[in-house]
């Protein structure tokens, strides 16, 4: 019988393992010009999928790719052409700063140029209506037929860039732009006056594609033994023209962290505990590649236990965690791992493809540490903190090694917020 203390002193030594060095140099090729964002339906997004798929087949793991269908995914095709002034003067605005393409946007090549307009205020023909701070784009459009087009406000990040949304709501009749804060106001306030003018295209067309999951079986369960399945995102939202978006923290993060933790454990496995990978695609857009696993997952009735890595950029006081479905046990289990550890954890939320199977009645946690500057050129590699990197890796492989041994009826402080 093996002792408690050699029990942690295993679990140490396999912990000992984790390489901070390997996961950044996963970051750093997941963030590469060849990998162009990795947004669904790419060609970068395919090249991803390729180089993981090899990752994981290296580690010995029976791997296959599973395509589903992904409607309607915004493409800004072109930077757009964007100045606005009051009377003779003129700015050109700074694409993905200043202005960006709102992700309901009508599709339009050419420039159109019109006087400003207050929307909900002023004749809208021919203007572009600046919808005042708080004005939901529903309210926009009802009193809009016949305008240029829509200006709407949007915050930008500590580097000054605006954030990209993929996912969000149906393209609208008109073309939309976002303005930083500082040119909403200034143009909100020449509108008022009746002395601003804007001229600004929206190239942004929607495509069809098709997603891909990846999946890899590294150990099957032992009879009444645990299932466990790690997954996380690798698609991002994709480069702009002009515009790298490298998407490190969200989510080559989270991959490196999954990958380690499967590379650790496919040579320390523990008895009796299935272990599968999932690497999702479209998260971006919906969490589609894990609402279309979930499925699968149930058509086959497999209950495993999921735990989901959404970014490990920045560890900020303590890891967020999010459960759902039927989570006490595995909640108890992260617990126990984060006490030997020495991560700290709280609930908090984690809205990524974790919600997905947790909806469709699965066991399932989300984990999530740091994510400043996502969604934007600044989610660099350089950001991402080797020490997020290892704590989070570390909680992890902890997790997987004590879940042939965890009381599934042991409580967990770090709460169950269903």
């Amino acid at each position: 019988m093996t002792s408690a203390s050699g029990s942690s002193a295993h679990l140490e030594a396999i912990l000992a393992r984790v390489s901070p060095g390997r996961m950044l140099a996963t970051v750093t090729t997941l963030s590469s010009d060849d990998f162009t964002g990795r947004r669904v339906g790419t060609a970068g997004g395919a090249a991803a999928r390729a180089w993981l798929t090899e990752c994981l087949a290296g580690l010995g793991a029976t791997v296959a790719t599973d395509d589903f269908p992904v409607r309607a995914v915004p493409d800004v095709y072109a930077a757009p052409t964007v100045m606005w002034g009051e009377g003779e003067t003129s700015t050109v605005l700074a694409f993905g700063r200043e202005v960006a393409v709102h992700s309901a946007s009508a599709d339009t090549v050419e420039a159109r140029r019109g006087p400003l307009g207050v929307a909900g205020s002023s004749d809208p023909t021919g203007r572009w209506l600046v919808a005042p701070t708080g004005m939901n784009l529903f309210d926009a459009y009802r009193d809009a037929q016949g305008a240029a087009g829509l200006l709407v406000s949007r915050a930008v990040d500590a580097d000054g860039w605006q954030y990209t949304a993929l996912a969000g709501p149906n393209p609208g009749p008109l073309p939309i732009l976002t303005l930083d804060a500082g040119t909403h106001r200034a143009a909100l306030a020449a509108a008022a006056t009746d002395a601003g003018w804007l001229s600004g295209n929206t190239p942004l067309r929607r495509r069809d594609v098709t997603g891909a999951n990846i999946h890899a079986a590294l150990q099957a369960a032992s009879p009444g033994g645990v299932e466990v399945l790690l997954t996380a995102h690798y698609d991002g939202v994709g480069d702009h023209p002009g515009l790298r978006q490298p998407g490190a923290a969200d989510n080559a993060s989270g991959v490196a962290v999954i990958l380690e933790a499967a590379r650790i454990l496919s040579t320390a496995r523990p008895p009796g505990v299935g272990l599968s990978v999932a690497l999702l695609d479209a998260e971006e857009v919906g969490a589609l590649g894990s609402a279309h696993h979930s499925q699968r997952l149930r058509t086959t009735d497999a209950r495993p236990l999921i735990i989901n890595v959404d970014g490990a950029g920045l560890l900020d006081q303590a890891a967020a965690v999010e459960a759902g479905g039927p989570a006490h046990a595995l909640l108890a289990l992260l617990d126990q791992a984060g006490r030997h550890t020495g991560v700290p954890l709280v609930a908090g939320p984690v809205a990524s493809d974790n919600r997905r199977y947790a909806a469709a009645g699965l066991a399932a946690v989300g984990i999530g540490a740091g994510m400043g500057g996502y969604h934007s050129p600044a989610d660099t590699p350089d950001r991402v903190d080797p020490h997020t990197l290892a704590a989070v890796a570390r909680l992890v492989v902890a997790a997987v090694s004590l879940a042939a041994s965890a009381p599934a009826t042991l409580p967990s402080p770090i709460g169950d917020k269903r």
